[in-house]
């Protein structure tokens, strides 16, 4: 099945489109069958010489699939003409990962079978679930099919993702949003157990806030100082294993380490306590959760057909 083949859709709301949209796990079976293998073959490299790219690669799709659905957008780099996502608030200097979606691309067009066939967005859609994989976490079948977006809006990014201070009503409003629930809200911010957070998104929280462990708070203030300074200082945002995808990311929340303000609001005495439980004592239900909840997140408005393209080059449009 190609890309010519596909059904274009009509997207009547959000809901028709995540939940119809015609994407299948053997969508390169026939046209592209070694696609899986050369992703994979590339992210194994990307990682062994920087295992933050896992986060980095994961952050970009969550980034991208809620702007407009999964579109590859937020690889779109801005013209003089253009501006795309890219400089958005919640992506300018900390959007990373963009270089091994080059490289994936050019070892897919590399082989002139492959030419102009493979989407961006299916090529970060398996990019995230690989670095999920190689970093200890689970794999699952992704649904293919994707074409890329030829558009985008700064506004429609800096409105629709969610802030490391926001609350834990703006946060399960902004995923209801993309038909995304309250569970869904939680297991997905599990994939904070990988990567990082600059001290200016949670310098608010080591300082001011109270439901903080006190040695952790200590230790985070220690490379975040509280006068001017050091805003770009990294942390793991997972205080015990923070390059292996794992449940500790939970362990953390039900002791009060969690490091970003949107982190700690989903235990903190309100609806997701006890989901935060589970998962801190159960890393078969977390993992299973979390793929359920992504495949449903890669599943957010997706181009299909003629609705799209296959970008030859994922920063620029055909």
């Amino acid at each position: 099945m190609s890309h010519c083949t596909t059904v274009t859709l009509t997207i009547l709301s959000l809901f028709a489109c995540s939940s119809n949209a015609q994407l299948s796990p053997t969508f390169y079976d026939k046209t592209c069958p070694n696609l899986q293998t050369i992703v994979h073959n590339a992210m194994k490299q990307a990682l062994n010489k920087e295992p933050r790219l896992g986060a980095s690669i994961l952050r970009l799709f969550f980034h991208d699939c809620f702007v407009n659905g999964c579109d590859a957008s937020i690889l779109l780099d801005d013209t003089a003409t253009f501006v795309g996502e890219k400089n958005a608030g919640a992506n300018k200097n900390s959007a990373r990962g963009f270089e091994v979606i080059d490289t994936i691309k050019t070892n897919v067009e590399a082989n002139p079978a492959y030419n102009g066939k493979v989407s961006c967005a299916d090529i970060l859609a398996l990019a995230a679930r690989d670095g999920i994989a190689l970093l200890g976490g689970p794999s699952w079948a992704v649904p293919l099919g994707r074409t890329d977006a030829r558009t985008t809006n700064i506004d429609t990014t800096n409105n629709d993702i969610p802030q490391p201070s926001s609350d834990l009503t703006t946060l399960t409003t902004k995923f209801a949003a993309k038909g995304l629930s309250p569970s869904d809200l939680t297991v997905l911010s599990g994939a904070h157990t990988i990567g990082q957070s600059e001290c200016q998104f949670f310098k608010t929280r080591i300082y001011n806030e109270t439901n903080i462990d006190t040695k952790f708070a200590t230790s985070r203030q220690a490379n975040c100082p509280f006068s001017f300074g050091g805003e770009t200082n990294l942390a793991s945002l997972d205080s015990l294993t923070p390059n292996r995808f794992d449940n500790n990311y939970y362990k953390d929340l039900v002791v009060n380490r969690g490091l970003l303000h949107s982190d700690q609001v989903l235990f903190n005495g309100e609806s997701q306590d006890s989901l935060v439980r589970t998962y801190s004592t159960n890393n078969v239900a977390f993992f299973n959760d979390f793929v359920a909840a992504m495949v449903k997140m890669s599943k957010i408005s997706p181009l299909t057909g003629t609705s799209g393209e296959s970008r030859k080059n994922c920063r620029v449009i055909n």
